[in-house]
C-alpha cells in the first residue's frame, strides 16, 4: 500500500506513520520540517498554512490512502482533499468526537448532531469543534464515500505532546503526597495513538467509509487503575491523596487543565467519557491495557530525558505547586 501521511512526526501522526512501516507499506510523510520524521520513508516539505503553495510538493503522486490529522483552519484540509481526490483512492481525517453539538448525551453515537456552523471554507479564527467539523466537512466534499473521519475522544501514550499522562507521570514519579481527584473508580475512556492508528489503517485498507467513534468503551479503565499503573511503572512510593471533586472545585482546581483527565460529573464528563463506541469495536478497535500505555509512556519519557514534546497551540497542563501544597495541608 503507498500511503500520504500529511503530517506524521508527532504524536497521532507519527504513530500512523510508524505501524504503516512496520506493514512495509510505501510512505511518504508531507511535514513543516519542524521534527525528523521516522526513517525509511520519502519526506516532502510543505506548510498547509500557506494555502496552495505550502502544497506544491504534492503537484505529483498517487496513493492508495492518505491519513490527515489537521486540526486547525479547515481550509487547510479543503485545499489538500481537492489536490489529491483524483490521485489518491482514500482520505482519512482524524477527527474528533468534540465535532458533536455540545452537551453530548451519554453513549451518542455517530448519528449525534454536529456542532452548526461549520464551513470547509474557513481560516485559523474558529474554535476547535468548529474547526474539526469543517475539517470532515472539506473531506468529505472531495472524497465522498471514500473519506474515513475517525472522532478520537482523548488521546494518550507514548509521543503525547498535549502533557497530559505525561504530567502525571513526572509528578507521581517526584513522590511525596499527591492530590489525586476522586472518587478513584471514576470511569475514563480514551484511546492510545497507536490502537488509533492500527485501527486507521486497518479501516481504510478496507475502505471503511463515514464517522466513528474511535475510543475505548466507556470505563476501559479509572482514575485509580491510572494513577495507579503510574506509582508502579516509575517506581515511586508517592501518596495518592484522594480529594473529593467539590473541595477541588472550591479551592478553584480547573478540571482537565490544573488535573490532567479529571473531570467532576456532570455534562462534561458525559460527553467526553460516556461516548458511544460500538461501531468502532464492531469495525475492529482493540484497546490494549491501560498499564501498557502507562508503561509504555513513561519509558519513552525516560528514553528523552524525563520531559515530553509541548505543541506551541497548546498551554502546560498541571497543578500548580503552590495549589497543591495549600490543598495537602487542608
Amino acid at each position: 500500500m503507498r500511503l500520504l501521511m500529511l503530517g506524521g512526526t508527532e504524536f497521532v501522526g507519527r504513530a500512523v506513520t510508524e505501524a504503516a512501516g512496520e506493514r512495509g507499506w510505501e510512505v511518504t510523510v508531507l511535514h513543516r520540517g519542524h521534527h525528523a520524521p521516522p526513517a525509511g520513508v520519502t519526506a516532502l516539505t510543505g506548510d498547509r498554512t500557506r494555502g496552495a503553495d505550502g502544497l506544491a510538493a504534492l503537484a505529483e503522486g498517487t496513493w492508495d490512502l492518505v491519513v490527515d490529522t489537521w486540526s486547525g483552519a479547515p481550509s487547510a484540509v479543503r485545499d489538500a482533499a481537492r489536490l489529491l481526490s483524483g490521485r489518491a483512492g482514500h482520505y482519512t481525517y482524524i477527527s474528533s468526537r468534540s465535532v458533536y453539538a455540545y452537551p453530548a448525551p451519554a453513549g451518542l453515537g455517530e448519528d449525534g448532531p454536529p456542532v452548526s456552523g461549520a464551513s470547509p471554507d474557513a481560516g485559523d479564527d474558529v474554535p476547535y469543534a468548529l474547526a474539526k467539523r469543517g475539517g470532515e466537512l472539506a473531506a468529505l466534499d472531495a472524497f465522498g464515500d471514500r473519506a474515513l473521519l475517525a472522532r478520537a475522544g482523548l488521546i494518550i501514550g507514548p509521543g503525547e505532546n498535549i502533557g497530559r499522562l505525561p504530567w502525571w507521570l513526572g509528578r507521581i514519579a517526584r513522590g511525596g503526597p499527591v492530590i489525586a481527584p476522586g472518587p478513584r473508580d471514576t470511569a475514563l475512556q480514551y484511546v492510545d495513538a497507536r490502537d488509533l492508528a492500527t485501527w486507521v489503517l486497518d479501516a481504510a485498507e478496507r475502505g471503511l467509509n463515514g464517522a466513528y467513534n474511535t475510543v475505548s468503551r466507556p470505563g476501559h479503565t479509572t482514575m485509580g487503575e491510572l494513577l495507579d499503573s503510574c506509582a508502579r511503572v516509575t517506581g515511586s512510593t508517592a501518596e495518592l491523596r484522594w480529594t473529593a471533586p467539590e473541595t477541588l472545585l472550591a479551592a478553584g482546581v480547573e478540571p482537565w487543565s490544573d488535573l490532567p483527565l479529571w473531570l467532576p460529573a456532570g455534562e462534561l464528563y458525559d460527553t467526553l467519557y460516556r461516548g458511544g463506541h460500538t461501531k468502532a469495536y464492531d469495525a475492529g478497535l482493540r484497546c490494549r491495557p491501560v498499564g501498557e500505555t502507562v508503561a509504555d509512556t513513561w519509558a519513552w519519557l525516560c528514553e528523552r530525558g524525563g520531559s515530553a514534546p509541548q505543541r506551541p497551540d497548546r498551554p502546560r497542563v498541571g497543578l500548580d505547586p503552590t495549589t497543591e501544597a495549600k490543598l495537602l495541608a487542608g
